[in-house]
């Protein structure tokens, strides 16, 4: 949009809400601008790590199918990462269970 269609737009915006209502509603458009902004980042985000799982998937089945042998560097790099991935899995499933059985035989012993 053009600075003259603004204008056209404020000073419209001007004559039918009047000059008391008009920041209130300024506000409430930013607002719902902004909204639509962090849904649509959070929409390309979410659609970016959806797509890098899926090349994971790929790379994955490839090296399944050559037995893990004579893999290609992107399929050991793929391994490699989705091997660090599980372990973060597997530290983050334990730790609260840990947490939780230390708290608990802490609080037995008082």
């Amino acid at each position: 949009m053009g600075f003259w269609e603004l204008l056209v737009i404020g000073v419209v915006a001007l004559l039918v809400l009047g000059p008391e209502r008009l920041p209130g509603a300024i506000r409430s458009v930013m607002r719902t601008v902004n909204s639509v902004k962090q849904f649509g980042q959070q929409m390309q985000a979410e659609l970016s790590d959806n797509l890098r799982v899926h090349e994971l998937h790929q790379k994955l089945k490839q090296a399944e199918q050559k037995g893990f042998l004579d893999l290609t560097d992107d399929e050991k790099a793929a391994v490699a990462e989705l091997k660090k991935a599980a372990e973060d899995v597997n530290k983050a499933s334990t730790a609260p269970t840990e947490n939780t059985t230390k708290h608990h035989d802490d609080s037995s012993g008082t």
